[in-house]
């Protein structure tokens, strides 16, 4: 038997798509925040328009207060004490924290439409009860005071960050809690992701008059001496910025910011912040054409941005979107810089104005993000996309095998292994995309993406949303898709079980394995040069993907119903005319070793593959596409005391072949033998 596991992966995740009756609410926050630089904290106020346009009555609210996740006792600092494994992402730990190293954020004084109301304070969620109902379709006005410190940059967010950016603020005010279609969404903070309420914000910023702030938003007046700054008012300006349709804002500020404006596409300023150091100014000038043509691509393939700004600021402890802003903390390499700079400028489509749950759907932004990222930046570098493919299905199979994969429906903080989370968030929701387009086909995959953001940009789409345009763009059904690989921890698994001859035709018996059913293409190429595809549509399609531009010859044959574990497969072409068969071009290297074991009786376990003197363990991925010619593995055997035979072989496809020859038959034999 020949076992191919065909790693075909896929889209898509569970709860109820967004009809016409879909709803959300909305928040326009006006905050006016004074800053103490020398002692880190600041004290503001803010007064918040919040419309229910839900059909429910609401007799509570909550706000999260995100800064009190680094307070030494949070539950953040819980979690990361007794994590089962550690989040590298986190140098410090907060339980050790100085008082004036942590981070807080107080309220006060809080009012509903001037009445005074009820307030519960635990960890990160604020628990308010209205004094007077909200009636869906009603609004009320919320007011109050807050006061803040900023804690040492930990995560996401804070002061002092590791390449000296002083102010990183994300998350930073009282912000409401997301009420939808699955109620309130009060979850602690614990280190992971956001979602918010869709809003105008108007903020006024105050600090020092040394200090450059970077913002989400349109900086409103300025200094008459230079557009760049914010007023004068004391020893301290003013800075004020409206951000329209955002769902969170967020600013940075230090005092040796440079601040380079760029053109980009359709008249969107580009803004760069930048700290004033040598070893990283040119790559942050040059980086700055280079974010213009990314922005091109996105506009072209995803959708146009809808803002007239978008800002790249250095700051954060690695790189965080927001909105019309990221955070990036690199710098000293120019190609790192535009990787990170792609990934998020990409969450400007995908988060910033399709705004799924984080902490629901991560995978769906993040996935998202590192697919049309990557794909970006190989389009403006003339980079491999094809190593993005072949770095993300590899970290997916590792995370396949290592027993701690849990759903995609998993809520972000309900993951019992950091690396389970970060693997299925980016890589499984890379994958994920990289099949939905194998599975529906390059135009209908193209049609899907671009239909999926012009139908749901300012909203939050949910999993299914995505998977009914899909089913639109391609006339296929997928329900099946987004169940499995989502839902489920099902595993894609083919074989080949058995080639033979019938009169004159040959007759392929394929087998499925794993759980997870999937549409097949096999190839048959022949003696005489030529080849041919066989697509096998799977019968919960209902329908079928148009003929791809690589396959000149497509033959389609009849549906896989998943019930049954086997099919035949027929060619007309009797097997003496056959050079090989492949089901696709993705081949992991534990699935070789299987192969290897049916066709030379090679244990497994005693099979050591490596090639350029480097092991190639079980989860490595073989892709063709990058495959050279004279591409060689070598087996070496670990058998009786050490005895090792080594064998060279052409991997560029492992290929079946009819013919054996005595040669081939005496040295399987011979191995069966020695493996005893």
């Amino acid at each position: 038997m020949r076992n191919i596991i065909v790693l075909i992966l896929c889209l898509f995740i569970n709860n109820t798509a967004q009809t016409q009756n879909y709803w959300q609410q909305n928040a326009d926050y006006k905050i006016n925040v004074d800053v103490n630089a020398n002692n880190n904290t600041y004290k503001g106020n803010q007064e918040i328009k919040y419309t229910n346009n839900s059909r429910d009555t609401l007799n509570k609210i909550f706000f999260h207060l995100y800064f009190n996740a680094f307070k030494v006792g949070s539950d953040m600092a819980v979690r990361l004490e007794n994590g089962d494994d550690n989040n590298k992402r986190f140098d410090v730990n907060i339980n050790k924290l100085k008082p004036e190293e942590e981070g807080y954020l107080n309220v006060t004084n809080l009012k509903q439409d001037d009445l005074k109301v009820e307030t519960y304070l635990s960890d990160t969620i604020l628990e308010v009860i209205l004094a007077n109902p909200l009636e869906p379709g009603d609004s009320s006005v919320f007011t109050l005071d807050f006061n803040g410190q900023v804690p040492v940059t930990i995560r996401r967010a804070g002061r002092d960050s590791p390449m000296g950016v002083k102010f990183s603020m994300a998350q930073w005010y009282p912000k409401i809690s997301e009420y939808d279609y699955e109620g309130w969404n009060t979850a602690p903070y614990t280190g992971r992701e956001f979602h918010g309420v869709w809003g105008d914000f108007d903020v006024t910023i105050k600090i020092d008059e040394d200090y450059i702030v970077a913002a989400s938003g349109y900086l409103q007046e300025s200094d008459p001496s230079n557009p760049k700054l914010g007023k004068k008012s004391g020893n301290k300006r003013i800075w004020n910025f409206i951000a329209p349709k955002v769902h969170d804002f967020t600013w940075a500020a230090d005092p040796d910011y440079i601040h380079d404006v760029y053109e980009g596409p359709n008249g969107v300023k580009l803004n760069f912040y930048y700290k004033n150091d040598p070893k990283i100014i040119d790559n942050w000038k040059a980086v700055q054409p280079v974010t213009a043509e990314l922005m091109e691509f996105f506009n072209e393939n995803i959708g146009v941005y809808p803002y007239k700004q978008y800002s790249v600021v250095q700051g954060g402890d690695g790189g965080m979107e927001y909105s019309m802003l990221t955070l990036v903390n690199y710098g000293n390499e120019f190609v790192p810089l535009v990787s990170v700079t792609s990934h998020e400028l990409a969450h400007a489509w995908f988060q910033g104005v399709l705004a799924t749950n984080e902490m629901n759907h991560e995978w769906m932004d993040e996935g998202a993000a590192s697919f049309f990222g990557d794909l970006a930046e190989s389009f403006v570098l003339g980079s491999n996309f094809i190593n993005s493919i072949r770095s993300s299905y590899a970290s997916y199979i590792r995370l396949a095998n290592s027993g701690q994969e849990m759903p995609q429906s998993t809520n972000a903080n309900r993951y019992k292994f950091n690396r389970a989370y970060e693997s299925t968030a980016y890589s499984k929701g890379f994958v994920f995309l990289s099949q939905l387009r194998y599975i529906i086909g390059l135009d209908a995959f193209n049609e899907t993406i671009k239909n999926y953001y012009n139908t749901y940009k300012f909203t939050h789409p949910l999993p299914n949303d995505l998977r009914r345009i899909a089913e639109q763009s391609s006339g296929i059904l997928l329900n099946w898709y987004l169940t499995d690989w989502t839902q489920t921890t099902n595993k894609i698994n083919y074989a080949i079980n058995q080639v033979e001859q019938s009169k004159n035709k040959s007759l392929i018996t394929l087998e499925r394995i794993g759980l997870m059913p999937m549409p097949l293409e096999v190839l048959v190429e022949y003696k005489d040069g030529t080849e041919e595809f066989y697509y096998i549509p799977i019968s919960l399609m209902r329908g079928e993907k148009k003929q791809p531009s690589y396959a000149k010859s497509w033959t389609q044959v009849k549906d896989w119903s998943w019930a049954y574990k086997k099919y035949t497969l027929e060619i007309n072409s009797e097997l003496e005319s056959i050079k090989s068969i492949d089901i696709n071009p993705y081949i992991s290297i534990g699935a070789l070793k299987h192969t290897l074991e049916n066709i030379l009786f090679i244990p497994v376990s005693q099979q050591r593959l490596n090639v350029n003197n480097e092991i190639l363990y079980d989860d490595n991925v073989i892709l063709e596409d990058v495959m050279q010619d004279n591409y060689v593995i070598y087996m070496l055997l670990d058998i009786h005391g050490g005895c090792r035979y080594k064998k060279a072989t052409s991997m560029f496809r492992w290929k079946w072949k009819k013919e054996r020859t005595k040669r081939l038959q005496r040295k399987r034999r011979k191995m069966r033998m020695r493996a005893r």
